[in-house]
């Protein structure tokens, strides 16, 4: 693994600890990090790549569940939780929280390398996800006031002259519109603009005229 395409935070109060996961994940070649606490990490300013968080439960400034929950609005890495002090209802709530894992102190090598691996993984998901949503608005937002009038009517399934008849224009030029649609949003294909609108979550909307 390319330690620049990647990082690892770790954050636990314990410094051996902290010095013995650097030194691991060093050995895999991977880019780490480390911190003695909540706040020092919050400071740090985050590379833009993909990332895993590697964080204690029982932190000298925050609880790292109290962390994972402060954090769980911003595009923060996957956590793999590390704990001395572990309990069922926190490892549940940290899984339901969103988290990779949650693995009771002292924890296997191998067991910590698969979660992180795992976290890193779901972590470029997220972000390949990200990118491809942020691109779909970016081409969304090229389509003027009347072709997004259309978008909702084409994606939905109806007929050339029934969306025509919706907005009450002829059909030669709503696929006049149709055509300049599907060019902006680079769409191959009808099954393709479907897949983008509900990416983009635009609402499908049916003919007034065929529920009459």
């Amino acid at each position: 693994m390319d330690p620049q395409d990647h990082v690892v935070f770790v954050v636990d109060d314990d410094r051996r600890i902290r010095e013995a996961l650097t030194d691991l994940l060093s050995s895999f070649d991977m880019r780490a990090v480390a911190f003695g606490s909540a706040a020092e990490y919050m400071a740090y300013p985050k590379p833009d790549v993909p990332a895993c968080l590697v964080l204690d439960v029982e932190l000298p400034d925050i609880n790292g569940l109290d962390l994972q929950r402060k954090i769980a609005q911003d595009n923060h890495p996957h956590i793999v939780f590390i704990t001395g002090h572990g309990d069922i209802p926190s490892s549940v709530r940290a899984i339901k929280a969103g988290a990779v894992d949650f693995l009771p102190k002292p924890f296997k090598e191998a067991d910590l390398m698969r979660a992180i691996n795992a976290a890193l993984a779901q972590n470029r998901d997220a972000r390949r996800k990200r990118a491809e949503l942020a691109g779909l608005h970016q081409r969304f937002a090229r389509l003027t006031p009347r072709e997004r009038e259309v978008l909702p009517l084409v994606v939905s399934g109806l007929l050339n002259k029934q969306a025509a008849a919706e907005l009450g224009i002829s059909e030669t030029t709503l696929q006049i519109h149709r055509g300049s649609i599907m060019k902006k949003m680079d769409a191959g294909s009808l099954a393709e603009l479907v897949r983008m609108a509900e990416a983009l979550e635009i609402p499908v909307t049916r003919s007034r005229r065929s529920q009459k």
